[in-house]
């Protein structure tokens, strides 16, 4: 199985502007910039290729976890993940994501928290996203609510 998305950029760098559009079409010519990417935090002015891969990993995590926690008998009512990606300075130029961070709030019956930890952290390490990540620090906060 293979997936596509399309990046088109215009312009240099720091005053250029890019298009991304998926497969899917869930992004269909969505701009992002330099500025979306290194200047606004408030993220009002598109999207950037981190807050794209923390979807993904988000995604990824919580599906992960959904399998593991109903393969042992616990089904997830509600898997809220969040993944905050850093992207820092490189030494001698450039940039590197250097961790991508899990919260997780988990609405799970009839689990105990050590097994929960268990599973969550199994798949943190497990699922296909953090497997690609390889050289970046991948950190999980998790709280379970029954």
């Amino acid at each position: 199985m293979k997936r596509t998305a399309t990046a088109i950029w215009s312009g240099a760098l720091k005053d250029g502007e890019g298009k991304l559009t998926t497969q899917s079409g869930t992004l269909s010519d969505t701009p992002y910039s330099f500025k979306a990417r290194f200047e606004d935090e408030s993220g009002q002015s598109g999207t950037n290729p981190e807050e794209l891969l923390g979807a993904a990993h988000a995604g990824c995590f919580a599906m992960q976890l959904s399998h593991m926690l109903a393969s042992e008998g616990h089904p997830a009512e509600k898997l809220e993940a969040k993944a905050s990606v850093s992207v820092e300075p490189a030494e001698g130029g450039g940039f590197n994501i250097t961790q991508s961070h899990i919260f997780l709030t988990a609405h799970v019956e009839g689990i105990d928290n050590d097994t929960f930890m268990k599973l969550a952290n199994e798949a943190k390490s497990g699922c296909p996203v953090s497997k690609a990540l390889g050289g970046t620090e991948i950190s999980l906060e998790a709280k379970l609510q029954n």
